[in-house]
């Protein structure tokens, strides 16, 4: 009996093993939030939409599948908006990658939402240029730009307005009207507020000679704008002559026909890029690891060069197309913001926007 009941319980064990671990999941089925799975059938992208969106899936990710067989699912969305996701979903993440202004790649490491990348897993970042890390060995800069201004050089030579040189030169009561400048609350208005104190003695430890000059230039302007999508029509329709953006914008409205001249002001303009990060605990941490090494090879940066955005490796120049319109002296003066303190000030300084410069805005169009 008991021979009979001990080989009745071996036959039962071997049957359980038959049957694979109890925590196997059906073909296709995603596992649990949180653990890395390293033969990921799909990761899923946060970025920004527009041309960053077009890039990736229209190029990249096809590229990635083929070579890694893993399908990409892009969620486009502003880079705040990412932020507030990755950190409410933290205790279960559903996004592999989050891709970020740098101002936010700095805030995702402060709250502890990336995972720190080893450069012996993402060799390729060896060869990025640094002028371009907003955090190392967090977030991997993928998509170059500099945010400058531009001006419609139909305009300025029917009205024999001279060219714009400097951050000040932004402020004339020529311009009344016809601008179009973003709110602070987007990274080209914080941009615009830092570089006009730089212009002006400041600096990120003093921007109220910046806030100064921009209550004067608010009140040459109708209007701040939320976003790129707000500001390019204004641009390209004729409402605006002055605008300071990222040139992957300006690029596409010169395509587009509109006579623009981007600027490098001989104070500087601010050189960085959007960044990949790993979301910590992310669901596919090793082919997330392999998206952000892909997205950071020569192929890939090739083709993000030719939809208008600055190559971010070493010694890689700009795609030639673009060579005229945006492309970089070796003499012009960008350089890299301290994207930690800007961190640091950001909510203060947008507080004092909100409550002395907004309000000035379009007091001295109608004079």
């Amino acid at each position: 009996m008991k021979r009979w009941m001990m080989t009745g319980f071996l036959m039962l064990i071997m049957a359980l093993a038959g049957c694979g671990v109890p925590d196997a999941k059906p073909p296709g089925e995603s596992k649990p939030a949180g653990k890395p799975s390293d033969n990921a059938a799909e990761i899923t992208v946060a970025g920004n939409g527009g041309k960053i969106e077009k890039a990736i899936r229209e190029v990249i990710a096809p590229k990635f599948e083929e070579k890694y067989g893993v399908k990409v699912n892009f969620v486009p969305g502003l880079s705040g908006e990412i932020l507030s996701k990755v950190e409410l979903q933290k205790n279960a993440p559903q996004y592999d990658v989050a891709m970020y202004v740098p101002l936010d790649v700095q805030r995702a490491a402060d709250k502890g939402l990336a995972e720190t990348l080893d450069p012996s897993v993402i060799p390729n970042m060896a060869k990025v240029d640094p002028r371009f890390v907003a955090v190392d060995k967090v977030g991997v800069p993928v998509f170059g730009l500099v945010i400058a201004p531009a001006y419609n050089t139909e305009t300025f030579k029917k009205n024999g307005w001279e060219p714009i040189t400097s951050w000040n030169d932004l402020i004339r009561p020529d311009y009344k009207g016809k601008t179009a400048f973003a709110d602070i609350a987007n990274d080209w208005g914080f941009a615009l507020l830092y570089n006009l104190a730089n212009a002006n003695g400041g600096s990120l430890d003093n921007l109220e000679p910046g806030l100064k000059k921009a209550k004067e230039l608010a009140s040459y302007s109708d209007t701040f704008y939320k976003n790129s999508t707000q500001m390019m029509p204004a641009v390209q329709q004729g409402a605006a002559d002055v605008t300071v953006m990222g040139s992957y914008a300006i690029a596409e409205l010169i395509d587009s026909g509109v006579p623009l001249k981007m600027v490098i002001p001989k104070e500087g303009a601010p050189l960085q890029a959007f960044s990949a990060t790993v979301v910590k605990n992310a669901p596919h941490k090793k082919a997330a690891m392999d998206f952000v090494n892909f997205l950071v090879s020569e192929e890939a940066q090739k083709q993000i060069a030719e939809s208008g955005f600055y190559p971010v490796l070493k010694d890689m120049k700009v795609a030639p197309k673009y060579e005229k319109s945006i492309g970089l002296k070796d003499s012009d003066p960008v350089f890299r913001p301290d994207f930690k303190k800007m961190a640091e000030i950001r909510e203060q300084w947008t507080d004092r926007w909100a409550k002395e410069v907004t309000p000035e805005l379009g007091k001295k169009v109608k004079k």
